[in-house]
């Protein structure tokens, strides 16, 4: 099985500049480099990532830009509809729209909205998000979001959408409403053996074709012969996923102390064979974090994954 390359970013990733001018600056290069598709993570703090991207799509032609994720518990399903249609008329199709539920620290501890019951949320959200997409009238009722009416946003193609899905109740949704699934901080056993089957299954009752769910998992990377270096790195940058509950249940499930040990680490042919692992585990598509503090190392990853993803 061949398993797709993507790449991730962050709006705050930008070197000091502007977040407009420092992903417009991202995207070009990633892009002159030959890679084709870059999720962007739209977190609390940061500007709106949409609104950057619009800006990014009329600038930067024929490389991809998917969401990774937006969080929808501050935005009703008609306002999501109308932005991403929007967003996907000017990027001509070129945009995938992920979403998810964040956290119940950021959900409650600073918008003040409930997390609770998560999974109803997200199902009734897509009772309403899905047919506007569509183009299609939506009549949705529902304990947490009420939709009605339609949308005109002509030229605009229905945007693939992605849940952001790691308990087995957000993997079958998954499985039965969306075009699949990205995960973060999941290792290759527990791909194998919860996330891709509970998707294929989910996605198979709901008679829905074989290849019409996607996995697309992302973890750390970095090609390095400096293996000590790069794992303090990654626990440090990343260690608050150890400690978020849903990304802590992946973490223990794999059998990895913390995020240092799902990180990929190590030089070519180290690194060559933990993605064949991942693909062999059923990922369809892997978006790398390209973390190393090192430019050298971060180019060398990025060398690496060019020759993969051919």
């Amino acid at each position: 099985m061949q398993t797709s390359i993507a790449l991730t970013g962050l709006l705050a990733d930008v070197d000091g500049r502007s977040p407009l001018d420092g992903t417009l600056d991202k995207l070009t290069s990633l892009r002159d480099e030959g890679f084709r598709r870059v999720w962007m993570a739209q977190l609390p703090y940061d500007p709106d990532l949409l609104t950057i991207l619009a800006v990014a799509f009329r600038e930067i032609d024929t490389i991809e830009v998917a969401s990774g994720v937006v969080p929808i518990q501050i935005q009703h399903p008609t306002q999501l509809a109308q932005r991403a249609l929007t967003l996907n008329a000017i990027a001509g199709g070129r945009f995938t729209l992920g979403i998810g539920l964040s956290h119940r620290m950021v959900t409650e501890g600073v918008w003040g909205v409930s997390y609770d019951r998560p999974v109803r949320q997200m199902r009734e959200y897509l009772d309403a998000l899905l047919p506007l997409l569509a183009g299609e009238p939506a009549d949705a009722s529902g304990e947490f979001w009420t939709t009605r009416g339609s949308l005109k946003v002509p030229g605009a193609p229905a945007p693939d959408v992605y849940l952001a899905a790691l308990g087995p109740q957000m993997l079958r949704l998954a499985g039965r409403r969306s075009a699949g699934t990205m995960t973060w901080m999941t290792g290759p056993k527990t791909l194998a053996n919860h996330v891709v089957p509970t998707l294929r299954t989910a996605a198979a009752e709901a008679g829905r074709g074989e290849g019409s769910v996607r996995v697309v998992a992302s973890l750390p990377i970095s090609v390095t012969d400096d293996v000590d270096s790069a794992r303090a790195g990654a626990a440090e940058e990343f260690a608050i996923y150890g400690q978020l509950p849903s990304y802590r249940a992946m973490l223990d499930r794999e059998g990895f102390a913390g995020p240092e040990d799902a990180a990929i680490i190590g030089d070519e042919a180290t690194v060559s064979q933990r993605l064949d692992e991942l693909a062999a585990s059923g990922v369809d598509e892997f978006v790398a974090s390209v973390f190393d503090r090192d430019p050298e190392a971060r180019a060398r990853t990025r060398a690496l994954l060019r020759t993969i993803d051919t």
